[in-house]
């Protein structure tokens, strides 16, 4: 495949394919082309300003010599850039010119219900040549991005970056900034993706371990993988047999480039825009300075690789010394591919390209078999894990001595109540829920797991970052103590491809779930499957319980869950209307794995 380090063979085929290339390049906004100064250059491809106008319609997209249909706005994959000021307003006049339905959501901004683009919750969608004017004032700043809410045209290249500047003074000083947008392309139809795996869950893991493995899981794991009929390489839905991963829509081969002066501060907007691709990010030789995630400041933290899904958007501050350039590298989180770019001084320049490392493989912990959140426990085989007593640790603890308070469940819609231990792996009783075929397994001890890594991190010989590691820049305003908890099991049957909430998808499960108007809740995520899933929730942020105290617990809108483990936030329900929730990975949310929240005031209230 086309993801992995570009070799002899791929260096002749992108010399074959230039000419190509550079004749479908106008397909890129200026912000995405190689060779780029970055956003503070004169680029009229960005859209600013308060009225401003977008073109949804078919365009042919050129990867790597092949064509294929791609749905962009206003002709360009990724689409414009959009910049933005805190506390103006925003009117976009969007323009269908698709033969569907298509929509915008504005991912992470806090806007009223009915501009929030969900087709079927509280807007009706944009019909084929009609046009819909969305109106709101800015209320925040930070990255973000947008994207159809629409069947699955996201997957087909329907997304784009936001960038909003602060009212006042930006608290991050940089010199140059660019913006770096993820995504997977694949040149077969995504409601073919979904037919694959509807027929054959495994479809697309071409890496099954054979039994003379020598990186085969204990005889001990294996057996309890093949009892419950799944498979410990079965990382990603899909991986690079179907998928080239890109950077700023280009391709490994394409190799977009970013440029600096040494001795700068760079800002990099990362964003993963991917369909259902997870990415572990490195610049190799360079430290990364976190210092926004979802578009929400935190204290700087450095690190060197950390784990990024879709949805989810960190700012990070670089500073390449010297004439040298560097690798951009984001990694599958299967490591079937990458995508890769380079940050450079100049054109022509590039470093060498890391190779894929080794595979890793699904263990005990990642099926709920006990374990920690942290490095020492989330990493390692648990195969022996679930008969041992030292095993039995207090259902939802922390990790370095933080607990998870456990809080009332009462909940007026919930139909999870929590869970004990020891129970059998399919006993219903854990769940609260009955299973069905679109259940395949219960976690029966799941653990806080925001102090792991991601999958294939333990160790890596350097350091990554983890949730754990993150603290708000600014006091929180709401630091009530959660009235409440709701327990919402993430759910699925891989084999099946099907997924859901507490078991059931939305089309089974209408009914809302259920906020008063500022009542502070603790919402925990329970995954009950071996997939990591990127949880979002329209309308609001939502501090992470990370073990930081209240004041400090970052704000989200989305929180990936750990396979096998359990995730907490904290949640001031202050915006009223009806919200989407759901898993971002895009065929999981398509497959069922989506609820609606609702906010209302308390009867009598105005």
């Amino acid at each position: 495949m086309k993801n992995y380090p570009v070799g002899r063979r791929n260096l002749l085929r992108s010399a074959l394919f230039g000419s190509g290339a550079l004749a479908m390049n106008s397909l890129f906004p200026a912000w995405a082309k190689t060779g780029t100064h970055g956003l503070a250059s004169k680029d009229r491809t960005v859209l600013s300003g308060e009225s401003l106008a977008l073109t949804i319609a078919r365009k042919d997209f050129q990867l790597d010599g092949r064509v294929g249909h791609a749905v962009t706005a206003n002709g360009t994959l990724p689409a414009p850039l959009i910049r933005l000021k805190e506390g103006q307003r925003f009117r976009m006049a969007v323009t269908n010119h698709l033969n569907e339905d298509t929509s915008i959501h504005w991912h992470g901004l806090l806007v009223p219900p009915a501009m929030d683009g969900v087709p079927g919750i509280s807007f009706p969608g944009i019909r084929p040549g009609e046009t819909f004017v969305y109106d709101f004032p800015v209320r925040q700043s930070g990255t973000y991005w947008y994207h159809s809410h629409s069947g699955l045209q996201e997957q087909q290249g329907h997304y784009g970056p936001i960038v909003i500047d602060p009212a006042g003074a930006d608290p991050v000083p940089y010199e140059r900034e660019h913006v770096i947008v993820l995504s997977d392309w694949s040149f077969l139809h995504p409601h073919e993706i979904v037919g694959l795996l509807k027929k054959q869950g495994g479809f697309f893991n071409r890496g099954k371990q054979a039994l003379t493995s020598p990186n085969r899981v204990s005889s001990q794991t294996n057996k309890s993988f093949a009892q419950m009929r799944m498979d410990p390489t079965d990382i990603s839905d899909v991986s690079a047999a179907a998928y080239t991963f890109l950077m700023n829509g280009h391709s490994p081969d394409e190799n977009w480039t970013g440029l600096f002066h040494a001795g700068e501060r760079v800002r990099l907007r990362l964003i993963n825009a991917s369909a259902m691709s997870i990415y572990n990010f490195r610049i190799p030789g360079l430290p990364l300075t976190i210092v926004s995630v979802d578009g929400q400041n935190v204290r700087p933290v450095e690190t060197d690789e950390f784990q990024i899904s879709p949805a989810e958007t960190y700012d990070m501050i670089v500073t390449p010394a010297g004439e040298q350039a560097y690798t951009i590298v984001a990694e599958s989180i299967d490591r079937t591919g990458m995508a890769r770019g380079t940050l450079a001084p100049r054109m022509g320049m590039s470093a060498a390209i890391p190779p894929l490392r080794e595979r890793p493989t699904l263990k005990m912990v990642d099926m709920g078999m006990g374990g920690g959140s942290g490095h020492q426990m989330g990493g390692h085989n648990m195969g022996a894990m679930a008969t041992k007593p030292e095993a039995s640790m207090p259902h939802g603890s922390g990790h370095a001595g933080h607990d998870t308070p456990e809080l009332p469940e009462k909940a007026p819609d919930a139909a999870s109540h929590g869970g004990g231990m020891g129970h059998s792996m399919r006993d219903p009783k854990i769940a609260g829920f009955e299973l069905n075929p679109g259940v395949d397994m219960i976690s029966p001890m799941p653990a806080d797991r925001t102090g792991y890594p991601g999958l294939g991190l333990e160790n890596v010989g350097h350091r990554v970052l983890t949730y754990r590691d993150l603290e708000a820049a600014t006091p929180n305003v709401d630091t009530r103590p959660p009235e409440r908890q709701l327990d919402i099991h993430l759910t699925g049957n891989m084999e099946r491809f099907m997924w859901s909430f507490d078991g059931k998808k939305l089309s089974e499960n209408p009914d809302p779930i259920r906020f008063a108007r500022n009542e502070r809740v603790r919402v925990k995520l329970i995954n009950d499957t071996m997939m990591t899933h990127p949880i979002h929730l329209h309308g609001h942020f939502f501090e992470i319980v990370n073990g930081k105290p209240p004041a400090r617990q970052p704000k989200k809108h989305t929180l990936t869950v750990q396979p096998g483990g359990t995730a907490s936030f904290d949640l001031t329900a202050d915006e009223p209307g009806d919200w989407a929730f759901h898993c971002h990975l895009l065929l999981h949310m398509h497959a069922g794995m989506m609820r609606v929240v609702t906010v209302r005031p308390l009867e009598g209230e105005a």
